[in-house]
């Protein structure tokens, strides 16, 4: 059961692989900004309650391993990252 978290009436473990790249898989995620969203994803991902299990940055996508609580679906987190990692590209 140690992989499994509890909260107050249910054992959980929603573990998702998720993938995604910029549009027209520009490669655009180098250098400063590369090392800006995997910061931001793993600040926004602790603030939501959600544990990084894996996060690899690539040149023309990302690959996250995330844990994410039954409270939290997966459509909220992923509009929280990826709006605030558009807004770091363009910066």
């Amino acid at each position: 059961m140690s992989s499994y978290k509890q909260a107050s009436h249910v054992f959980w473990r929603c573990q998702y692989h998720i993938v995604w790249t910029p549009k027209y898989r520009y490669r655009i995620l180098k250098n400063k900004v590369g090392r800006d969203v995997y910061r931001s994803i793993n600040v926004y991902c602790e603030q939501l309650g959600c544990e990084v299990l894996e996060l690899s940055v690539q040149l023309d996508h990302v690959h996250l391993v995330v844990m994410v609580p039954p409270k939290l679906s997966i459509s909220k987190l992923m509009g929280a990252l990826k709006a605030q990692d558009s807004v770091k590209a363009l910066q």
